[in-house]
């Protein structure tokens, strides 16, 4: 297998697991109510005086008050998912031909960057805990690496093409 297909192949994979972890964050806003009632039932129990217990509590108590008052408020999950999926799905140009759309990946490096400041700034504005910026944090630290790696890929791949084009060039 030459370097030019191992590059492609590599693309393809880190491209993949993008792609598979943003359908992934997108549907889990969608059963919000059932997935906190299942942390909660698992992971949290009023005796527990631990801060993510009590993260847990008010969060669970927070989406019952929720959706028995103004369920329409879910809503807004519903298109936070949305957009992960339009996201991965534009993603699917770099599976195609990932040189032509390497400005998805700088794309993806910016949003990734930007996770960091949205979580503390509209994290602060809305009374998250600090731990839990954190984690939120962690998406954008966790999903630029597979986007830097094909990013340094592609960039090998144009100088390996751009070489090849020297050399017919000389060539002729």
């Amino acid at each position: 297998m030459s370097r030019e297909q191992t590059l492609h192949r590599r693309i393809r994979l880190w491209v993949w697991l993008f792609i598979i972890g943003l359908v992934i964050s997108g549907a889990t806003a969608i059963p919000l109510q059932s997935e906190v009632h299942f942390l909660s039932k698992h992971f949290a129990n009023s005796a527990d005086n631990s801060l993510m217990s009590k993260w847990l509590l008010n969060v669970e108590h927070a989406l019952d008050d929720v959706g028995s008052t103004h369920p329409l408020l879910f809503y807004g999950t519903d298109w936070l998912a949305f957009g992960h999926f339009i996201i991965a799905l534009v993603f699917v140009g770099a599976l195609h031909d990932p040189v032509r759309n390497k400005w998805l990946f700088t794309f993806g490096l910016i949003s990734c960057a930007l996770v960091i400041p949205y979580a503390f700034v509209f994290g602060a504005v809305r009374g998250i805990p600090l731990f839990w910026r954190v984690i939120d944090c962690s998406f954008g630290v966790i999903g630029a690496i597979p986007l830097q790696l094909c990013r340094k890929y592609v960039n090998e791949l144009e100088m390996k093409s751009a070489s090849i084009a020297a050399a017919e060039h000389k060539v002729t």
